[in-house]
């Protein structure tokens, strides 16, 4: 097969048109360090980059979730501890209201010192970020959750029961707050007590103690008991009836008589009900419930026992049994605190084993992402000066061969 001058000429610029073509190529490579400039490049590579890139991308915006959930949670954290802190303040001025030698004077100053933990504890409650959300509103973030009521005692509540949440993963979002009426007005639901009170009408000078559970799986400790005194007109004879709601038929159905002091059972639970408690005295023992624990409301009854004077013997039990009374259901509330935050505190682990995680996935798929799309730089420059001179030669060899024909061989 015979290839004629013009073949041979179109062939060999053909050639060198291309390794131009791809030197350029290489050189546009090495300059941006990418491999695959267009889809054309490599249209497979291209589409898997482009999966790649998303994926990157949302665990970028996953990995800013978790420093946002982190942050918050680390800040819940540090006010429940703050919370817990103003509550024990608060258990040792109780303590120490209850020493009987105390003039009316000195329990007017534990009050106040009381009064202002319980300032202090609303403070806490309305703790806003760094946006000036306030945490303990629920999902209603731009509302104040807590303020003093009208009537001066205990406070509203203006959030809601909605718990805001972050997505820290594709499958998974956890929530990093929790609405006030959680924290501050409810219990935990193992570690409470069940709160004995006597009724603000009592006139004579019985006291109650506080509850001592023996048997938690009984079923009628969820029941309210009522213990009502009834004082003979003629005889002076002292008896009481136990109720409850619901009913508990395993208690008496006839008064008991009562001499002085009496260790009463209620379903599995016992009380012991002292001194002389006057004709329609009343006295109950009811479940620690969200409806009975309003920590502010506690405080501000018990700041106003403190203040009341103590001159008589029905005034001392008066106080005895506020003591009594507002001791168990601050203890439910510190309880409650903890319990909350202890939960907040697995929710930041959570957060932390989800970052450790996804930080290995980051790192494999921008590794896989750069092995994809960009050029090893060594062996790129090595091709390049390669294909380069092979270029060069080309030319050359094209150039001379360019000058042979029959007349130069005929003229030699």
């Amino acid at each position: 097969m015979r290839i004629s001058s013009s073949q041979y000429f179109n062939l060999n610029v053909a050639s060198m048109s291309n390794q131009q073509s791809t030197l350029a190529s290489m050189y546009q490579q090495i300059s941006s360090g990418k491999r695959i400039m267009t889809a054309s490049d490599d249209p497979l590579g291209a589409a898997q980059a482009v999966q790649l890139t998303m994926q990157s991308n949302a665990l970028t915006q996953y990995g800013t979730n978790q420093t946002t959930a982190l942050s918050s949670l680390q800040q819940e954290d540090s006010t429940l501890s703050n919370a817990s802190g103003v509550l024990q303040s608060i258990q040792t001025k109780l303590v120490q209201a209850g020493d009987g030698s105390l003039s009316d004077a000195d329990r007017t100053s534990v009050a106040n010192a009381i009064q202002g933990y319980r300032d202090q504890l609303l403070n806490i409650a309305n703790t806003t970020d760094s946006d000036g959300n306030y945490i303990f509103s629920g999902l209603k973030g731009g509302t104040q959750p807590y303020s003093n009521n009208a009537s001066g005692v205990g406070v509203t509540y203006s959030g809601d029961a909605g718990q805001r949440s972050v997505q820290i993963n594709a499958g998974r979002s956890i929530p990093v707050g929790d609405p006030g009426q959680s924290i501050f007005g409810s219990v935990s639901p193992t570690e409470s007590t069940p709160v004995s009170s006597a009724s603000a009408t009592n006139q004579g000078t019985g006291t109650i103690s506080k509850v001592s559970v023996s048997d938690s799986s009984n079923p009628n400790n969820a029941s309210t008991y009522k213990v009502q005194f009834a004082v003979d007109a003629t005889s002076g004879a002292t008896s009481y009836t136990v109720t409850a709601v619901p009913a508990d038929s395993s208690l008496p159905t006839t008064p008991t008589a009562y001499s002085g002091s009496a260790d009463i059972t209620l379903g599995g639970q016992k009380v012991t009900i002292s001194g002389a408690p006057g004709d329609g005295d009343s006295f109950s023992v009811q479940p620690a419930t969200a409806g009975n624990n309003d920590i502010f409301a506690t405080l501000d009854n018990l700041v106003s026992a403190l203040k009341q004077p103590t001159g008589s013997p029905g005034a001392q039990a008066a106080l005895t049994n506020a003591l009594t009374t507002a001791g168990t259901k601050i203890g439910n509330t510190f309880n409650n605190v903890l319990a909350a935050q202890t939960v907040v505190g697995g929710r930041e682990q959570q957060v932390q084993s989800t970052q450790t995680a996804m930080q290995t996935t980051q790192t494999q798929t921008a590794s896989d992402l750069a092995n994809l799309t960009q050029i090893d730089l060594v062996s790129s420059i090595s091709s390049y000066e390669l294909t380069q001179n092979s270029l060069q030669a080309a030319q050359m060899a094209f150039t001379q061969i360019q000058k042979m024909s029959l007349f130069d061989y005929l003229g030699s």
